[in-house]
């Protein structure tokens, strides 16, 4: 059956990985080997390594209650199984937010925190960090049964008072009175608050990872996973039920959690119309049903403000059925392929594209000084062999003029150096002036008084002003580091241009630090925010657990984006410079050669003829190098990517 194709492609993407990998880790080889490292660019390779090593395709599924979510997911990825490995038989709605990966030294297992954590001032990603937290069972992956029953705890619940789940976020009194529900004593709540499921499937084990969240009242209530689970996905698929179309909470969950995950970019965003079996109609026929779901496929993009070819009409329950028995017309009637081809050729190709574009401003910039520099050394040793045949030896006053030359090279050398030194230590004043401007502490007075703000406000609408006045603060504290970051740009391009119009270097063009970025994260967050806490279910909520979660889903992410400033302005002044110094050190290098060479034809030792042999061998070790680093570049194809042909 062709659904391999997902697999397979899903393969492809692990060994290109796996083969830019060991390229990079060549290129970090060679720079060893050569002695041409340094603590930045050492620090930039394996930060690459240890970013790819750890590289998941993140697919996230979103969709209210009883659409086919779960069983979709078990028809994708799982079929192989042979069996429903996740809950999804009718009555059966997974209550908790689930992440399905491979955790290779964890191993098998399920954990599953409790619901009453949402009342501790805790993270869930700091939760992450502390597995005694969780209640923890082992898989057995030999036995798809056994895993099955571990599963069920996905959709189990539980009855507590109902101060409780107010407590929880999980009552809401309007809600539960159009429903005919007036003061109950108990209220139902999901057993656990969200999931996190590791074993060896062969999906999983390449990097695949996905997470399931479940329903309107899931993401209304957990602000991380609208605001960070959701966007750090590479695909969020979202799921309708055909024979219901855009329902009013679909509306709601699409506007306010899955199109403001995307920031309004419609990338990596698929609607996925489920159930299309439910449609058939024997009356109307295979016509009929044609029409319906090119009807309801029209509605819903005209609803959902989305292009038609984005939607993907399929039947999950057929599909599963079909993978399980082997049955290819089944198969085919399912519509399953569309989804699946998307994913592979549409979903992972755009991660490829993210990926090497980090690689390519990175290990690309260092690769490209390392060849300049190498063929400069090359070019240069080149140019001074044909120089040395050139020229009558037995001439000493010729010998003594080229040895005062060579010197006077020396002493500007000498002045490069203190030139140098000079222009780096303006630039670590400027350098620090702009660190200092992201600075934790200036970040954490505002985060603090906010704080202090928010805990004397007795009203849910008081709390959300307080939000938007500390996103104020944050964004004029960006914009103050703008002056700064301008000013040590415009420094470092002056200390390269100095370079190379006084003292000949080679031009490189300085990488140079943006603040762009972290103004626009920054305000993609207020955005996200500000959708969030302006959404009905908030707003009908009004609980101040659901907006302090908000509140410190918020932090997190702005401190996050503003560290990452801190980290990233510091990196790049550790070695924005480092450039001119390797030239430095490669001219001195030359100098010095060529130093000891006139020397030794000076002092007679040995013919010129054999003189002229040794300086030709030294040119082999240069021209190995350069071809070594010629064979790299190719293996990473970093060629092939700036030509758009990855």
């Amino acid at each position: 059956m062709r659904n391999l194709e997902f697999k397979e492609q899903m393969h492809e993407y692990s060994v290109w990985r796996a083969k830019l990998i060991e390229g990079i880790e060549m290129y970090h080889q060679w720079r060893t080997r050569y002695g041409t490292n340094d603590p930045h660019s050492t620090n930039t390779i394996l930060n690459i390594l240890t970013g790819l090593s750890s590289d998941r395709i993140t697919l996230a599924f979103a969709a209210e209650f009883s659409r086919g979510k779960t069983e979709l997911i078990n028809a994708l990825f799982f079929a192989d199984s042979g069996v429903r490995l996740l809950p999804s038989a009718p009555g059966r709605t997974t209550m908790s937010p689930t992440e399905l990966f491979y955790d290779e030294a964890g191993g098998s297992y399920i954990r599953l925190l409790n619901i009453e954590s949402r009342l501790e001032d805790i993270s869930l990603a700091e939760f992450k960090q502390k597995p005694d937290r969780w209640t923890q069972f082992d898989l057995n992956c030999n036995s798809p049964t056994q895993m099955q029953e571990a599963f069920k705890e996905l959709v189990a619940t539980k009855k507590v008072d109902r101060q409780l789940a107010d407590k929880l976020g999980l009552w809401n009194e309007r809600e539960a009175a159009e429903q005919g529900i007036i003061n109950p004593e108990k209220v139902e709540i999901p057993c656990w608050r969200h999931a996190l499921i590791s074993f060896p499937h062969p999906l999983l084990k390449e990097g695949l990872s996905i997470l399931d969240t479940p329903g309107l009242n899931a993401l209304g209530t957990e602000p991380e996973l609208t605001l960070n689970m959701l966007p750090s996905a590479q695909a969020i698929i979202f799921v309708l039920a055909a024979d219901t179309g855009v329902t009013k909470s679909d509306l709601e969950m699409w506007l306010n959690h899955v199109c403001s995950a995307r920031g309004g970019n419609k990338q990596g965003l698929a609607v996925v119309m489920n159930k299309i079996d439910a449609m058939w109609d024997d009356l109307a026929g295979a016509n009929g049903y044609e029409d319906s779901i090119k009807s309801q496929i029209q509605s819903s993009a005209a609803i959902l403000k989305i292009d038609e070819n984005a939607i993907f009409p399929v039947s999950a329950k057929q599909a599963l059925l079909a993978k399980v028995k082997g049955d290819d017309a089944l198969f085919t009637r399912s519509r399953l392929a569309g989804l699946e081809n998307y994913l592979a050729n549409d979903i992972l190709k755009q991660r490829r594209d993210i990926l090497m574009r980090s690689v390519v401003r990175d290990i690309g910039f260092l690769a490209n000084e390392s060849f300049n520099l190498t063929d400069t050394s090359f070019s240069n040793g080149t140019g001074q062999l044909e120089e040395f045949r050139k020229i009558d030896f037995q001439n000493q006053d010729m010998t003594g003029k080229l040895m005062a030359e060579t010197r006077d090279r020396q002493n500007l050398y000498m002045t490069n150096i203190e030139n140098f030194q000079a222009s780096r230590r303006v630039f670590n004043i400027q350098a620090k002036m702009l660190i200092d401007s992201f600075a934790r502490e200036k970040i954490d007075v505002i985060i603090k008084s906010t704080k202090q703000e928010m805990s004397k406000s007795l009203t849910t609408y008081g709390m959300k002003q307080n939000i938007r006045k500390l996103f104020d603060e944050l964004r004029d504290l960006l914009q103050d580091s703008i002056d700064i970051t301008n000013e040590t740009r415009r420094l470092v391009k002056a200390i390269h241009k100095k370079f190379k119009d006084e003292y000949g270097f080679k031009e490189i063009e300085p990488q140079l630090f943006s603040i762009k970025q972290y103004q626009f994260e920054l305000e993609q967050v207020f955005e996200e925010g500000e959708v969030f806490r302006s959404s009905s279910k908030t707003t009908m909520t009004e609980q101040s657990i659901v907006i302090n979660k908000l509140y410190s889903t918020l932090i997190a992410k702005a401190r996050n984006i503003l560290g990452q400033a801190h980290a990233d302005a510091i990196t790049w002044s550790n070695g924005v410079l480092t450039p001119l110094m390797h030239q430095i050190k490669d001219h001195k290098k030359q100098i010095e050669s060529r130093l000891q060479m006139l020397r030794k034809i000076n002092e007679s030792k040995g013919s010129v003829a054999e003189n002229i042999a040794t300086l030709e061998a030294e040119l082999e070790p240069l021209k190995r190098q350069r071809n070594e680093l010629a064979i790299i570049i190719k293996a990473m194809r970093l060629d092939a990517y700036s030509s758009d042909k990855i």
